[in-house]
């Protein structure tokens, strides 16, 4: 996707998660382990600015500090966050930036922000019982960059082993496919975009009836335990 599709993807995304922040924040959050919706809004604004400051201060050490306890200061620190994000990425895309993969540029963040601000505005809006679909190009662009980014960083900090065999992976919807480890694929997972995007991120089963599977099955679960993304 190009730099201007994903900024506005990443500016709706945030205004779309902005939105749940309205009501009840001690609502837990599933597959969020233990958190809350404000816990939630917490870790996705504390991580709006880290990126900023990946770009603005070329590191990734930057440490925000804690954010408001008072709920409309809080919703103000949001709003602040998502406003500085936006800001930084709004630039030339090949701009150089400290990321924790490459590319080494702002192009990274603009996509990586907007995928973070998707998943999460899923969850928040699941948590609230709200049930409204992910852009399928963008959900693609999530699947792309699990297996480009995502999946070889968790092998290279020892939390995944290179895959034995192939898994690939078809979005009924857009027509997609990716194919993720070495040689012919043993299996073929197919599904909607949103649906492979939210399996890989851990909020979907692969049992659940939306996946149909041909070929080697269980050589494509054993693939996809990876685990992929953190």
């Amino acid at each position: 996707m190009d730099s201007e599709s994903l900024l506005q993807h990443l500016s709706d995304e945030l205004d779309a998660f902005r939105a749940c922040l309205d009501g009840d924040l001690s609502v837990p959050v599933e597959h969020c382990g233990e958190w809350t919706l404000r816990d939630l809004a917490e870790h996705l604004g504390s991580s709006n600015l880290w990126a900023a400051a990946a770009v603005t201060e070329q590191h990734g050490k930057h440490e925000a500090t804690s954010a408001p306890r008072d709920p409309e200061e809080f919703l103000r620190w949001f709003e602040e966050s998502s406003a500085t994000l936006l800001k930084v990425l709004r630039t030339d895309p090949n701009t150089r930036a400290w990321t924790f993969h490459p590319p080494h540029t702002v192009g990274f963040w603009q996509r990586r922000r907007a995928l973070e601000a998707l998943v999460h505005r899923w969850d928040a809006e699941n948590a609230l019982g709200i049930c409204r679909s992910l852009d399928p190009i963008l959900a693609g662009e999530g699947v792309a960059e699990v297996f480009d980014a995502m999946a070889p960083r968790q092998i290279a900090r020892g939390r995944a082993q290179h895959p034995q065999s192939a898994l690939r992976l078809h979005a009924a919807d857009t027509g997609a496919s990716w194919v993720y480890g070495p040689g012919t694929a043993v299996a073929t997972l197919t599904a909607t975009a949103e649906r492979i995007v939210l399996l890989l991120w851990g909020r979907m089963s692969s049992s659940d009836a939306a996946f149909h599977w041909t070929g080697d099955r269980e050589a494509g679960l054993r693939i996809l335990a990876g685990p992929l993304t953190p």
